[in-house]
């Protein structure tokens, strides 16, 4: 069907359907209030509907043109959006991927002081956990967890992954524990927060109690909460409910803040850590480059 209709017919519909007037619709498009009224008349009867109900110079839509409207506007809005970036005098737009727990507890800040030193510059953000998509080369810029190499990317360490037990000065406090006298066997009986690994690679309670070599006899300890992502366990710790594990290069501003401190002394390195990538076969533009240089410094302030 959409092959038989103009689609300029779509558009003069939508700017009908927003002025529900066929007069001011015809000033917007540069088109006089007769062509509008014949392209409506010409999508209706190509679509065997009618889309307004007409009450002299009042008008509102149909059921069937309410519909109707809702998918020409979701449309049109998209396509603007997707020629952004070719409008004149706009800036590079710089696309960056990362993971939820990066994106949430990292980068999020470091994105909007950027935006501040540099208001010309827009930025992109794809918050995703699937490798593949993080890794896509359509992206200027990426965060991923890795051992450092890729064969599409030349990664640089942000952070190296240490984990450590955490929770909230009021979890601790409310028991009555202190969280530097807390052994591995303390902890384990404590209200364990855990999340689920969707990477081979990522750890958990079970595998830090495994690398700690905890003195633990028998089944290892269950979690009393197991949250599908690496930030809602983070959260859950935050409000008071548990013991989390903290990978201490995301969550140090939480723990500059005290919102959460380190429990115990076991802490344990993967051999991972949080890489920024840039493309090994395309050159950055200048901006992309400003946001690599700004990121770096911020890691390596810290």
């Amino acid at each position: 069907m959409l092959e038989k209709i103009p689609l300029e017919a779509f558009r003069v519909f939508d700017a009908a359907a927003r002025a529900m007037n066929f007069s001011r619709a015809g000033r917007e498009l540069n088109i006089t209030q007769a062509a509008v009224s014949r392209r409506i008349k010409g999508l209706e009867d190509h679509l065997g509907a009618t889309l307004f109900t007409r009450r002299g110079r009042n008008l509102a839509l149909t059921p069937e043109g309410e519909r109707l409207f809702q998918r020409v506007r979701a449309t049109l809005e998209y396509l603007e959006e997707s020629l952004e970036p070719f409008r004149a005098g706009t800036g590079e737009i710089i696309s960056i991927a990362a993971s939820g727990s990066v994106s949430h507890l990292w980068l999020g800040k470091r994105l909007r002081d950027f935006g501040k030193e540099n208001p010309g510059v827009s930025v992109r953000l794809l918050t995703t956990d699937a490798h593949s998509e993080l890794a896509s080369e359509t992206h200027d810029l990426i965060i991923i967890y890795s051992t450092g190499e890729h064969p599409r990317w030349n990664l640089t360490l942000l952070m190296k992954e240490v984990l450590v037990p955490i929770a909230s000065p009021d979890y601790l406090a409310s028991r009555g524990l202190e969280p530097q006298t807390l052994t591995s066997a303390d902890i384990a009986t404590l209200d364990l927060i855990d999340y689920e690994r969707a990477n081979a690679h990522w750890i958990s309670f079970r595998q830090w109690f495994g690398r700690i070599g905890s003195p633990l006899k028998g089944k290892l300890p269950r979690p009393r909460l197991t949250f599908s992502t690496y930030i809602m366990a983070v959260e859950a710790a935050l409000r008071g409910e548990g013991i989390a594990l903290g990978s201490l290069g995301l969550i140090e501003e939480q723990l500059r803040s005290g919102a959460l401190v380190t429990i115990g002394n076991d802490r344990i390195e993967s051999g991972f850590g949080y890489y920024l990538g840039v493309p090994r076969f395309r050159t950055l533009s200048a901006e992309a480059g400003q946001l690599h240089r700004h990121l770096l410094g911020e890691a390596q302030n810290e």
